[in-house]
């Protein structure tokens, strides 16, 4: 690595030191470009490529939930301090975070483009009651509801036992579709609204974590195990591939029988009666049952002393967080596709912070990050392992997730036991 290369990482080190709640006092140094190589961007010493014993990768990407609204109350060093609120748009008493009862919401939260950037109100995060304001929540108080291990027993004992990460930010302050084409493509090529390809007279045509798979030598095999829509079928290139898409039932006996690939994705349902996504405003425990499917079946696979599954959300669902996201490296030339209507700004930001938790025999036990992530992180990560070009500045500057591994050791060599994800029947509000 070249010494101004270095220079230049130690810099953002010492930055993320002097601001530990995220806040950066400038854009960080973003001296790596498309195409560049983990062996060209690591820190000398760190792991890459076959150094690292992990075989096969399994990303789980659930919808809309701030770090603040799951995991506030997990540790209270990550959680909001004693005092915080957003005003109440009623006029009345500030508005402070509190117990939320229901698990589905009266109506869905304001996590558009303007939205968030209304809540994130020039770094103040005191926009959260006044963008979510509803008829059925004048105040907009229900963006401050959080919840307990209590409600999400599977999930809290989840993220104790294993290295999680309390500084993960989203790709960018907007909604789903260009937040999950971060985590796949490194950029969202302009897009700042859940829009979908003209199929049949047009495409999706970026490059994403897909094709560098596919080019590498070997080619690194993937699958796509769906439950009612593959969102990377909005890329042309996944579309004219078939054969990696897999129904999510699927699951659970590729990981049985030991035939999982290198690198899966996993879509929860989106839309319909069974939906399971965690988006407001549906049943948080079924979203959690969903999730411990997925992880049991990994936990119980005779590749689990090889692999690593991280869960994450796609962004804050319109749910307070207390941390700033800071600021981002701008991944391409592409600006965002916004009108004079829409608030101004760049892909120089993260998105709200949402939960992380890393999944593996190697991960750290109990362990907190506190280094900044987002979604291209996890693509940085995969780029790593398998000694791939970055697609875009964003994945090539961004943290590959290392710090949550300890590769010299498997902690969690037996897999530890998890209390089962309830679905409590006594929440009449819940359809």
């Amino acid at each position: 690595m070249p010494e101004d290369m270095r220079i230049a990482f130690a810099l953002a080190a010492f930055v993320a030191l002097a601001h530990p709640t995220g806040v950066l006092a400038q854009a960080p140094p973003c001296p790596f470009g498309p195409g560049a190589l983990p062996a060209d961007t690591l820190a000398p010493g760190q792991p890459h490529g076959d150094q690292i014993p992990i075989d096969h990768i399994v990303v789980l990407m659930q919808e809309n939930r701030s770090y603040d609204h799951y995991f506030g109350r997990l540790r209270k060093k990550s959680g909001p301090p004693h005092g915080t609120s957003n005003p109440d748009p009623l006029g009345g008493d500030p508005i402070r975070p509190f117990h939320q009862k229901r698990y589905c919401e009266t109506a869905d939260l304001d996590h558009g483009w303007n939205g968030s950037h209304d809540e994130f109100a020039g770094s103040t995060m005191g926009g959260f009651t006044a963008a979510n304001v509803d008829p059925t929540d004048p105040s907009g108080r229900r963006t401050m509801g959080f919840y307990t291990r209590r409600d999400l027993p599977f999930y809290y004992k989840l993220y104790k036992k294993f290295a999680m990460a309390d500084r993960y930010f989203c790709g960018l302050l907007g909604p789903t579709f260009p937040n999950r084409y971060y985590l796949l493509a490194g950029t969202s090529f302009g897009h700042v609204n859940n829009a979908f390809p003209n199929f049949g007279a047009g495409e999706w045509t970026q490059r994403t974590v897909f094709n560098i798979l596919d080019e590498a030598t070997p080619p690194v095999s993937w699958k796509i195990y769906y439950s009612d829509l593959a969102f990377g079928l909005l890329f042309g290139y996944v579309r004219n591939q078939p054969q990696n898409l897999v129904p999510v039932s699927q699951y659970a006996a590729d990981a049985a029988a030991g035939t999982l690939p290198q690198v899966a994705f996993v879509d929860p349902s989106f839309v319909g009666e069974g939906e399971n996504d965690e988006h407001p405003p549906t049943n948080i425990q079924v979203g959690q049952a969903f999730v411990a499917g997925i992880i049991n079946a990994t936990l119980n696979s005779p590749l689990w002393p090889s692999t690593a599954l991280l869960l994450t959300y796609d962004e804050h669902g319109g749910y307070f967080d207390h941390v700033v996201p800071p600021q981002a490296c701008i991944p391409d030339n592409i600006p965002p596709m916004i009108d004079p209507s829409d608030f101004q700004a760049q892909f120089d930001r993260h998105g709200i912070r949402v939960p992380m938790v890393a999944v593996s025999p190697y991960s750290k036990k109990a362990f907190v990050s506190h280094t900044v992530y987002d979604h291209t992180s996890i693509l940085r990560f995969i780029e790593t392992r398998f000694d791939l070009p970055a697609l875009t500045a964003r994945d090539a500057n961004a943290d590959p997730l290392l710090d949550l591994f300890d590769f010299s050791t498997q902690t969690f060599a037996k897999p530890p036991k998890l209390p089962a994800a309830v679905i409590a029947p006594d929440h009449p509000e819940c359809p």
